[in-house]
């Protein structure tokens, strides 16, 4: 019980501080005006590719990180003055990658090791996060009564080119590191 939760504590941490980092990355990257549509909204945001990882990786918990890392920086840096603004953002961001994830569960019988997971199937999942993402904080936009603008289709972007270099550059990385061997191959022959 004690280890379980210390894993699932691990998992929530290591997503909140993996996002924190990568929005870090980005900022640095990326906030000047050919990449920054509105403070907030960028051409590409690599956070997104980070919230969909650690959702994908690590469920519920990575949800929760996101979750935590996603009001850090709302409270902290995006919104400061509109704490309503910052908890409904933080929602909306931990929100998305998480029904992404319960949607690829249903269709993709995803499971913990993410192996059934292709290029062609993370393509789409990265395609239907791009979507609900900018969805859900634009909902509550309208919900709230603010102007809907068209930095709508500039969070699609952004966030559909974020997570496809997120995903596809950690793909990539393990894709360096060899498979470890399925039953009945490279075991010594029985006697």
């Amino acid at each position: 019980m004690i280890s379980s939760l210390k894993l699932h504590a691990s998992m929530v941490a290591g997503s909140a501080i993996l996002f924190l980092l990568v929005f870090l990355a980005n900022e640095w990257l990326f906030n000047s005006a050919h990449f920054e549509f509105v403070r907030g909204m960028n051409w590409i945001y690599l956070p997104a590719g980070m919230r969909l990882l650690c959702t994908l990786l690590f469920g519920g918990a990575g949800a929760i990180g996101v979750l935590i890392a996603s009001w850090i920086t709302c409270v902290f840096y995006f919104f400061p003055d509109d704490p309503l603004r910052s908890f409904a953002g933080g929602i909306a961001s931990a929100a998305a990658p998480y029904l992404v994830y319960k949607m690829a569960q249903r269709l993709y019988g995803l499971q913990a090791s993410l192996v059934n997971l292709n290029g062609q199937r993370l393509l789409l999942l990265s395609l239907a996060y791009s979507i609900a993402n900018p969805s859900l904080h634009h909902l509550w936009l309208l919900l709230r009564g603010d102007a809907v603008s068209s930095g709508y289709f500039v969070m699609v972007i952004g966030d559909l080119l974020g997570t496809l270099v997120v995903i596809y550059t950690m793909k990539l990385m393990l894709s360096v590191f060899p498979s470890p061997p399925r039953d009945g191959q490279n075991r010594p022959p029985s006697a």
